[in-house]
């Protein structure tokens, strides 16, 4: 039986011109082997299996080949290129620094680097996972690093450049790699098929792709393990079901049940979802996907960031003639609700539903806003507008400031007179006429009214005959004042606001012309205590006494003759020290601070 070799070792790229979707690194290492510009420390970083020990290996050959081609890349027939294929090469010295992390495996590949290569011109040193190594064994390898022997060069791949120390990434030329590209992987699959005799599905080569992730060896891995669970002929099915894949199938059955606004089989499809052994988390992303790339098969100009294969690809083209542009954003907002709430909800089934059935209800919910809409413009307008000529059942009375006569008022201002009813037969409205004053405005009448000792205003319509009350002008009376205040300051007491209670409950407050409360305060700590809370402390009085014109002033009690109270630490400390000067002896051999 011969020895299997994995596909990631046995087509690992052995040339520049073969390394997978890393262009722009190779082409600057070729042109700095070409102009000679090569640097004595680079730095390999980026993602697992995007090639950079690879490109590191393809550079410590090259640059020690005797027979470089034209396209500076090594002849592999010299006897470094042999040596090096063999693996027998003693220019090149690989360091796993995972394993090899310390102060001593340092030192010991400082000293290898004096001795001279006895096969080329350079001798090169692959550190792998650098980062692992410790802050001792980076130090001991900064002088080596920035000023090695003429024939050594050293290369230090790593997957987490932010772990290097500065002074190690100033010493190298830092090349990032690129996660490959979903083409670039299903197009080096298919040329791997092709030489393996291996039949394969272009849509199956692109699911691969897609669940490599960037990592073309992670795709080669892949690609042999259904190699060895569908033999010779790698279909579409055969992936998706031994890599446990959802189906394309299920979303563009979704999205026609969502078209269809058909909630019944959209919610049977995902039960099927999950009895299959799927994640509804997994499903919500990959719905959110398939809209993604339905938005994007819209335009030709961005059918090129669908990363799918043909047939797929034409199975987009045709559902997204289905869907418009604001099914698709609403949609792609829903499902993205869906997934930030995903894993703190408490029920997940109900939530995905949920939003299942929202997406069928689209064009429900559309029409619903819409009338709506309509229907408070119409209530607007109908509120607004009045006709030209006044409805003779129609009262117009004066305001009570008016100098209208009071029987007038009197037999006018009911408030049945004020809704639309007609007038009773007793009162014609021709009786009313006369008493009009010319001076009253016609469209609309004020009256007064007092109850439980406050005045409230409010405002009859000519069309409708509501009566509107205007809060920013509701009159309290100071019983009701004092009952509020004294409402806060109990609130105030319960949150452990011990002085700023006592302020409050020292004096009371008084109301004034034009809704202004004065309140008097005996120092200048109270008045910034005061002014820190004021602004909690008009809120609560203008929403329990629903007036928003109330302003609160607070005044410094400076009348002679009244006791100023300790308020403060020090000022009570010092009021106890009047009374009790031994307080102060005690304070000072105990060391205390007030």
């Amino acid at each position: 039986m011969d020895q299997f070799i994995v596909s990631a070792r046995k087509y690992r790229p052995a040339t520049f011109h073969t390394v997978v979707g890393q262009m722009h690194i190779t082409n600057t290492l070729q042109n700095a082997i070409k102009n000679k510009h090569l640097a004595q420390a680079f730095l390999f970083c980026g993602p697992r299996g995007v090639g950079k020990t690879t490109c590191a290996r393809i550079l410590a050959k090259t640059i020690n080949c005797f027979n470089l081609t034209e396209q500076v890349e090594a002849c592999d027939t010299c006897e470094s290129c042999v040596s090096f294929n063999n693996g027998q090469s003693l220019n090149v010295h690989e360091l796993d620094a995972a394993s090899n992390n310390s102060v001593d495996d340092i030192r010991n590949l400082v000293d290898q680097v004096r001795f001279a290569p006895q096969l080329g011109q350079f001798k090169v040193y692959i550190i792998d996972e650098v980062h692992m190594l410790s802050n001792q064994a980076f130090n001991a390898f900064l002088k080596t690093l920035e000023e090695p022997p003429a024939h050594a060069i050293f290369i230090l791949a790593t997957t987490e450049k932010h772990k290097i120390i500065p002074t190690i990434l100033s010493r190298c030329q830092i090349f990032d790699f690129n996660r490959i590209q979903i083409e670039d992987i299903a197009n080096h699959l298919a040329f791997i098929a092709k030489s393996e005799n291996i039949s394969a599905e272009t849509d199956g080569l692109h699911i691969i792709a897609q669940k490599a992730d960037g990592a073309l060896r992670d795709a080669l891995s892949m690609f042999d393990q259904i190699v060895s669970f569908a033999g010779n002929s790698i279909t579409y099915k055969a992936v998706i079901d031994n890599l446990n894949i959802l189906d394309y199938d299920y979303y563009f059955k979704m999205t026609d049940f969502i078209l269809a606004e058909n909630i019944s089989e959209s919610l049977l499809l995902y039960n099927e979802v999950l009895n299959n052994g799927f994640d509804g988390h997994n499903f919500i992303n990959g719905l959110a996907e398939h809209y993604r790339n339905l938005l994007v098969s819209k335009d030709s100009a961005t059918l090129q960031l669908l990363e799918v294969g043909t047939t797929i690809r034409e199975k987009y083209k045709e559902q997204t003639q289905k869907c418009s542009l604001v099914f698709l954003i609403n949609g792609l907002n829903t499902l993205n609700n869906a997934d930030y709430k995903y894993k703190v909800s408490k029920n997940q089934r109900l939530l995905v539903e949920l939003s299942l059935m929202q997406l069928c209800s689209q064009q429900l919910l559309k029409n619903s806003h819409e009338a709506e809409k309509k229907n408070d413009g119409i209530e607007q307008k109908v509120a607004i507008s009045a006709p030209s000529n006044s409805s003779p059942t129609t009262a117009l009375v004066a305001p009570a400031s008016a100098a209208a006569p009071a029987a007038t008022v009197d037999a006018t201002v009911k408030s049945e007179t004020l809704s639309t009813n007609p007038l009773p037969e007793s009162l014609p409205v021709k009786e009313l006429k006369p008493k009009l004053s010319p001076a009253i405005p016609s469209f609309s009448i004020s009256k007064f009214t007092q109850a439980n000792k406050q005045v409230s205003t409010t405002v009859v319509t000519e069309q409708s005959g509501e009566e509107k009350t205007d809060p920013n002008k509701k009159l309290f009376s100071q019983e009701a004042l004092e009952l509020s205040w004294k409402n806060f300051a109990q609130k105030i007491n319960a949150s452990g606001k011990v002085n700023f209670y006592s302020t409050l409950s020292t004096y009371k407050p008084k109301l004034t012309d034009n809704f202004v409360i004065e309140f008097c305060l005996d120092n200048k700590v109270q008045e910034d205590e005061f002014n820190r809370e004021k602004i909690d402390l008009l809120g609560h009085l203008r929403k329990e006494l629903m007036n928003q014109e109330i302003q609160v002033i607070s005044i410094l009690n400076k009348k002679e003759g009244i006791e100023k109270k300790p308020y403060t630490n020090i000022e009570k400390f010092k009021y106890m020290m009047s009374i009790n000067p031994a307080i102060e002896t005690l304070r000072k051999q105990l060391d205390l601070e007030v």
